[in-house]
């Protein structure tokens, strides 16, 4: 799939750049990335117990730190949120998983005109318990646990829909602050501008396959947020912001006015995979993505110099960036998930090109 995708990156680059912010455009692109002619058929069914392989999971986590890495600097702390006291979901122990459901209230914490440019989820894992230490066995060393974080979304009809935002292997035996970027959840939660705390749930896990791993990642315990909990440490959720004002990029089109804007700029354009219903079901990360579009107009050449060929100039996509994507293919009987980035799919830059 991956040499696919780099044969057809050339052929696609013009395309993406103009029909990609469509439904119907975005559709075209991702089918043809895909060497498919029509969407797969895809149910609600297709996810029962589909389980994402642990070498899908950590490819599509490698290439989301790669795109984070890109990230401006300067950011300044607009502060951190240690969660709602009383609030705190319970923490459920099964023979497979841990999970920890973790409430922050952000109604009003953001400052205006400003942009979360990274946040982080601290959680401090307890000192280790040999009490909660399966007995010695013959088995391989288990030295670590994964754990996961996904942003929580709550459905109209009061089901969850859960999004894996960050996920890395936490020594058991170690104890201390661990921290998870979690800004991709911060920007979910803005989108969706509701005026409810924002969720994120934490999965412990094995290092790997085998009742023996489950069973050693059940030591691993952080410090929750409820109140009963007197271990030092609560979980704590840290923005960085940049003020706009400052530190915007220049180019970007701004909020107000965008519609009477005559000069070429980025606009925002969030695609929500989650409302369109080709992909509710095909694409299983992210949950939706920004992906910028270019808006305005741009100075054209003066009467002459048409006469010698030159076109009208027009805004368009000057650079643009991949997106990670995590999505179920169709084999026979069969439905497996697999994870590629997907060249140009992200605006960086507009620019002003004169046709021809």
């Amino acid at each position: 799939m991956d040499v696919r995708f780099a044969r057809m990156l050339c052929v696609l680059c013009l395309v993406i750049v103009v029909r990609a912010f469509t439904q119907e455009g975005f559709k075209e692109v991702l089918l043809k990335q895909l060497g498919l002619s029509e969407v797969p058929q895809l149910h609600k069914r297709d996810l029962v117990d589909l389980v994402i392989p642990d070498h899908v999971k950590n490819k599509y986590i490698s290439m989301l730190k790669r795109q984070r890495v890109k990230r401006r600097a300067l950011p300044s702390l607009a502060g951190i949120l240690r969660g709602i006291p009383g609030n705190a979901g319970e923490i459920l122990y099964s023979d497979t998983t841990t999970r920890q459901n973790l409430i922050f209230d952000m109604e009003g914490r953001i400052p205006k005109n400003s942009e979360v440019t990274m946040a982080e989820l601290k959680l401090f894992k307890k000192p280790l318990d040999r009490a909660n230490l399966p007995a010695k066995q013959s088995h391989r060393p288990v030295s670590s646990a994964r754990v996961s974080v996904y942003w929580v979304q709550r459905q109209q009809d009061g089901t969850n829909r859960t999004s894996l935002i960050d996920s890395r292997l936490v020594p058991i035996r170690e104890s201390g602050w661990k921290n998870f970027d979690v800004t991709q959840a911060v920007h979910y939660w803005l989108r969706n501008k509701r005026r409810e705390p924002m969720i994120l749930e934490v999965w412990i896990e094995g290092e790997r396959v085998g009742s023996h791993a489950s069973e050693m990642a059940k030591a691993v315990r952080f410090t929750s947020q409820d109140p009963k909990d007197k271990a030092l440490g609560k979980p704590e959720l840290v923005l960085y912001t940049l003020d706009l004002e400052d530190y915007g990029s220049p180019g970007d089109c701004k909020e107000e006015g965008v519609m009477g804007k005559s000069t070429c700029c980025r606009q925002k354009h969030y695609v929500n995979f989650r409302e369109l219903t080709w992909t509710q079901y095909w694409i299983i990360e992210p949950a939706g993505y920004q992906a910028y579009r270019c808006s305005g107009g741009c100075l054209q050449p003066p009467s002459p110099l048409r006469l010698f060929g030159y076109g009208e100039r027009a805004c368009v996509v000057a650079e643009s960036s991949p997106l990670p994507m995590m999505y179920l293919v169709k084999r026979g009987n069969r439905t497996e998930i697999e994870a590629a980035e997907f060249p140009n799919m992200i605006v960086e830059k507009c620019s002003c090109v004169t046709d021809g």
